[in-house]
């Protein structure tokens, strides 16, 4: 059964550009094992929430918890070795790079050894390269790559990529995956086959999942909870059902009736 304490909490975020309001006092949690959809228009505050929780922003208030930590205290660089792993909507792989290298690279926040090991071929050094290039294929598995392993991402479908990208974030043994648009650019069919592969990621690597997604009917179908902002404020929270229902979300899509 899952913990009933929160793997991450959002409280009462605000962040500012200028004049513009881009959060206005978000809050909600999100609890471990749990895929959480966060839905909204463009302009809404999507990603610049992924962003704070990132570390690329900083919040100009409120607070965002990840277990015990504050990540306004954690310095970027150490946010992956935290536990929090992230896709984007525009991809950013080695496109020069081999399947298998990319999702190695993945691994950097959890290799141990330093330059000098490295340049000396210590024995602790290759022991740390096996590691990487077993659970690396072992990933490249999962996601059923390994017909392309050794294929340069540049020369992949965009879908195939998409997929690259999420074997290299679980590289970091993430417990919270950060899901930027997954959808994008991909058909019906990749569309259906992406919602069944978050499933089981989810449920076999025992993760949390927060993904931001225009696709409502993916977002729907694999959430167990929905938040929605709309003009930096959240105005739903809930089931699915519940909020997909609920008249603030329809009016933020629809507009106000007559």
């Amino acid at each position: 059964m899952a913990s009933t304490t929160p793997l991450l909490r959002v409280q009462e975020v605000g962040v500012r550009f200028g004049g513009i309001v881009a959060l206005d006092g978000v809050s909600f949690d999100v609890a471990p094992g749990q895929i959480v959809g966060l839905i909204g228009p463009n302009g809404a505050g999507k990603t610049t929430l992924f962003n704070c929780l990132s570390g690329l922003y900083q919040c100009g208030r409120g607070e965002i918890f990840f277990g015990e930590h504050a990540l306004a205290r954690v310095p970027r660089h150490r946010i992956a070795a935290l536990g929090i792993g992230r896709t984007f909507q525009n991809l950013a792989l080695f496109r020069t790079m081999t399947v298998l290298e990319n999702v190695m690279v993945g691994r950097h926040s959890r290799t141990r050894t330093g330059f000098l090991r490295n340049a000396l071929r210590t024995p602790g050094v290759r022991s740390e390269e096996r590691d990487t290039v077993e659970k690396s294929r072992a990933l490249i598995e999962l996601l059923d790559l390994q017909s392309v392993a050794q294929a340069r991402v540049a020369d992949l479908p965009f879908g195939t990529q998409k997929r690259v990208e999420l074997a290299r974030a679980l590289a970091a043994e993430p417990s919270l995956l950060l899901l930027d648009e997954p959808a994008s650019g991909l058909n019906h069919e990749e569309v259906t086959l992406l919602g069944t592969l978050i499933r089981t990621i989810r449920d076999r690597l025992r993760l949390t999942v927060l993904l931001v997604e225009h696709h409502m009917s993916l977002v729907m179908s694999i959430s167990d909870r929905v938040v929605a902002l709309n003009f930096g404020r959240k105005i739903a929270e809930g089931t699915p059902a519940e909020v997909r229902a609920h008249p603030d979300l329809i009016k933020a899509y629809l507009g106000a009736a007559g």
